[in-house]
């Protein structure tokens, strides 16, 4: 029976808390593994720009010790650059990706190309827009939300509102330059502009304020 070490990375330790984001993971190694037992699960908060990983470091080396195969949900949980990949595959220790499991090497690193390409595209896409509209005025930070929930749904519109106000200046200039929806959400959580919930942003909280707003 294949034995499995999973490792999953999140890109904030608030998505590590949340779970936001690994429970998606989880549930892609799961399934591929079906009945085969994954003997250790290791879990990393580090942005996928960067090659420092010691809890990869850990999962590799508890991989090869146990004479088992690491596991990744997806690719882009690895890394976004073509030198980590072939890093990777020359350590020596067998990795397969959940939701491409017959990808070969060949393969891994045409993906970690096409990956690093978009990356950069998308970062500078990402840059100039911001810069855009910070040259307009556009505040780009904000402080803390004060905790807790407002109950009437009156309160919730005023809030979701407040947050369109710094947000949607944001939102607009990162869509129009082409950015995806998780994109966004990356960049208004770096800001430090909250989400209408309070909390940390994502693909689907983005769309739904630009729902909210008509747009």
């Amino acid at each position: 029976m294949t034995k499995y070490v999973a490792y999953y990375r999140v890109s904030t330790k608030r998505q590590g808390q949340s779970g936001l984001g690994l429970e998606a993971q989880q549930a892609l190694v799961s399934d591929f593994a079906k009945d085969n037992p994954i003997i250790a699960e290791f879990i990393e908060v580090e942005s996928g720009r960067n090659d420092t990983r010691p809890v990869m470091a850990e999962a590799l080396a508890y991989a090869k010790q146990s004479d088992a195969i690491l596991v990744v949900a997806k690719q882009d949980r690895l890394a976004r650059k073509v030198l980590f990949i072939a890093q990777l595959i020359e350590s020596g220790v067998p990795f397969v990706i959940a939701d491409n499991p017959h990808a070969d090497k060949f393969r891994l690193h045409i993906e970690a190309c096409i990956n690093e390409d978009e990356a950069e595209k998308i970062s500078k896409r990402t840059k100039d827009a911001l810069a855009a509209a910070k040259a307009r005025g556009v505040k780009l930070g904000c402080p803390n939300p004060r905790a807790g929930g407002l109950a009437s749904g009156a309160a919730r519109r005023e809030k979701t509102q407040r947050v369109a106000a710094k947000a949607m200046p944001i939102i607009t200039a990162l869509r129009d330059a082409g950015a995806s929806l998780r994109a966004v959400a990356s960049k208004l959580n770096e800001a430090g502009i909250p989400s209408a919930m309070g909390g940390a942003w994502h693909a689907t909280s983005v769309r739904n304020l630009i729902t909210a707003m008509g747009n």
